[in-house]
């Protein structure tokens, strides 16, 4: 037999390590920031580059894509090498994957918090750095392959199957969702509008959480949950029934997340279905997870990373049993749009993605470093802080999401709105948020003993950067497929693999889109509804780059206590301009889609200069920024003209004309606030954004409404 000596690379596993908890601290960090700053909104300092709008999409960018995302990356780097018995493809590939993973995470920090963002939740990056990104990860997955290709181990492992998965699905996702007309090197416009594009999204933002969330996290839980328990996985059979039905499944489910909205029946009820049907592989891999443990939980006791370990994986469970039951429409009523889902959203996060990352680089890191972890008792006291914070932020959540909920459909017995001002639910929940900021604190007080006790780790061990070891060469076999055999001749082939797990994860997001996109009576188009002017486009620009979406959805369901709170429920063919749709996914201040006309534009200017001074109590920030900048209107020409190139309807050359066009409409609402006592000038950004409230929900009367 032909032993080959070879060395494994520790050198990138320990880059993707570090970066992940200096990514972890900073993203946690933010995420208690704002937190706070749902009940202190002068936590901004009144600077318009730290407001709850532009610091949100930081945090979970900074927690999904440079905490978890370097995970990710350190968890794949250490265990394929061990699984294929061979060093990474190309050692240059990994140090461009790395570096060039830090720099995106650089760009998207300082971008989003400069308020340059597509809105788009979880890829709000801008179109260069979306390039950026595709190139990245094409880096590395040509680096994966390449070592598979190359392994030294007959079979794939179950692991390997899934970072496959993850791989394939992640390109195609982002490909998709990620295709835009470029206006300037800065910001872009999606080819998709309205209902399409909130299909797309959807499809995009719920296999984001499966196939970055999930998926690679599943093939880190095959390889170090045995590893740290030194079990043999429960079930091979049942690792194939679960990883398959699970990418199969997850691609449907997307849009669940748009239930009672403007998408098409049909298309909410395949989701609904198809996210019912996720719980049995998700619960297959939960199940097989802890039954690995059969037999050693006496070990659990003793072992802090197995209590990790343990719990990730439990959350992972209650998260894909409770993602299933919301997309009941039932159950989507009542808590859609609340605090509830931000519940849901952070037991998955902190329990399964945070604390399966702690589990294993308490168990790596000692590896590479040739020592025991500093101080177990440490460990134990990480994972007890970690789990009492988990539990204070997701039932202040959950008690939060639920008043809500009830205080928006309470009628009294007159048969009118129990609490019609938004802002009695608001202020109802306030000590929710005080507690959910405790919560958070906690958790990343923990993460600060981590840092601690790894720390002193490397202090006390001697870093093996190759690590030598031997194995035989693969011996290639032309075997042929024998009954009942097939997945073992699957596993011996990974571009056939490959191929399969794209066409597996392709079906779903065909099905659902070539009706919705080709079929035009599934989005029908209403008369009335026309394109926004230049003015009222440059405002809706400036409502995107303020993180508007982030707290005020627009989007009103056809349920009684919303049609009364705020108007005539949404239709599908008013969104047809939208490039791009601006639903949002959570309502800390009321819904905006009919808010056009409903106040005078006196009130929109001294609401945003001081809201308080309009809605006494109320949590929003100050925008007096706006009050003061000059908007630029040179960009005004182009953006009409990529708008034309994406189906709106503007007349070709009005973009010779449009700066004429908004600088009148601009004098007429600066003259109507003069009328009312306030000078201001027609060219600042204030006047845009008033301009782009003022249109909203107006284009349509629901008795003239005709369906071409």
């Amino acid at each position: 037999m032909n032993v080959e000596k070879f060395s494994y690379d520790n050198q990138i596993v320990r880059l993707f390590s570090f970066a992940s908890i200096f990514w972890g601290i900073v993203g946690m960090l933010v995420g208690v920031i704002i937190a706070c700053q749902m009940f202190f909104p002068e936590l901004n300092l009144g600077l318009q580059y730290t407001t709850f709008g532009r610091l949100r999409p930081l945090h979970t960018n900074a927690v999904i894509f440079a905490f978890v995302g370097n995970a990710i990356f350190a968890g794949i780097y250490y265990s394929l090498q061990r699984l294929c018995k061979a060093r990474m493809y190309n050692d240059l590939l990994g140090k461009i994957n790395f570096w060039g993973w830090q720099v995106i995470i650089v760009l998207a920090a300082v971008t989003l918090v400069l308020g340059i963002t597509t809105s788009k939740e979880y890829a709000e990056l801008e179109w260069p750095i979306d390039i950026l990104i595709t190139l990245v990860w094409v880096v590395f997955g040509v680096n994966m392959m390449g070592t598979i290709i190359k392994r030294r181990e007959k079979h794939m492992y179950v692991a390997i199957w899934f970072y496959i998965a993850t791989f394939v699905t992640v390109a195609v996702l982002h490909i998709v969702n990620s295709i835009e007309i470029p206006v300037s090197l800065l910001k872009s416009y999606p080819i998709y509008a309205g209902v399409q594009d909130a299909l797309v999204q959807w499809w995009y933002g719920h296999n984001a959480v499966a196939f970055f969330l999930t998926t690679p996290y599943l093939g880190l839980m095959y390889y170090y949950l045995p590893k740290a328990a030194n079990r043999p996985v429960y079930s091979y059979k049942l690792s194939i029934l679960h990883f398959w039905a699970l990418i199969f499944l997850y691609i449907w489910a997307g849009p669940h997340h748009l239930l009672y909205s403007a998408l098409p029946d049909w298309a909410q009820s395949l989701g609904t279905v198809f996210s019912l049907m996720l719980i049995a592989p998700s619960w297959g891999g939960m199940l097989n997870g802890l039954l690995t443990l059969r037999g050693a939980w006496d070990r659990v006791r003793d072992n802090p990373i197995l209590k990790f370990m343990v719990v990730a994986v439990t959350a992972y469970g209650m998260a894909t049993f409770e993602g299933p039951m919301l997309s009941l429409k039932s159950v989507n009523a009542l808590a859609h749009f609340t605090d509830w889902i931000v519940a849901h959203v952070h037991i998955g996060a902190l329990g399964w993605n945070g604390f399966m990352t702690f589990g294993m680089l308490y168990w790596m890191i000692p590896k590479m470093y040739n020592t025991e972890l500093y101080s177990k008792k440490l460990a134990n006291a990480h994972f007890w802080l970690g789990t009492l914070g988990i539990v204070v932020y997701a039932s202040s959540m959950y008690w939060a999401g639920l008043a809500q909920s009830l205080m928006w459909k309470q009628f009294s017995p007159l048969g009118i709105l129990q609490y019609p001002n938004f802002l009695e639910t608001v202020l109802q929940i306030v000590p929710m948020y005080i507690i959910r900021a405790i919560g958070g604190t906690i958790y990343l007080c923990g993460v600060i003993l981590l840092v601690y006790n790894l720390a002193k780790t490397v202090k006390q061990g001697k870093f093996t950067a190759n690590e030598e070891t031997e194995a035989p060469a693969l011996i290639k076999a032309n075997d042929k497929i024998q009954r009942g055999m097939v997945h073992r001749w699957l596993e011996k082939r990974p571009i056939k693999f490959a191929l399969l797990a794209t066409v597996a994860i392709l079906i779903g997001g065909v099905v659902e889109f070539i009706p919705t996109f080709l079929i035009k009576t599934n989005i029908p188009t209403i008369e009335s509804v026309k394109p926004y002017s230049p003015l009222e486009l440059q405002g809706r620009d400036l409502y995107i780059r303020e993180g508007c979406v982030s707290c005020h959805s627009q989007l009103v369901r056809p349920f009684r206590s919303e049609t009364e709170r705020y108007g005539e429920y949404s239709k599908a063919g008013e969104f047809v301009y939208d490039h791009p749709f601006l639903w949002g996914s959570k309502r800390t201040g009321p819904d905006l889609h009919r808010i056009g006309g409903k106040y005078s534009n006196m009130w929109h200017y001294l609401h945003m200069e001081d809201p308080r001074s309009m809605s006494p109590g109320s949590l929003m920030p100050k925008y007096s920024w706006l009050l003061e900048q000059t908007l630029n209107v040179s960009s005004t020409p182009a953006k009409i003209s990529a708008m034309r190139s994406i189906g709106v309807p503007y007349d070709e050359g009005y973009e010779d004309f449009a700066i004429d066009d908004l600088n009148a409409q601009a004098e007429s609402i600066s003259n109507d606030l003069l009328d009312n006592g306030v000078l201001i000038e027609p060219d600042k950004e204030i006047i845009a954004l008033i301009a782009y409230l003022q249109r909203l929900g107006t284009d349509i009367n629901a008795k003239t409404i005709i369906n071409k």
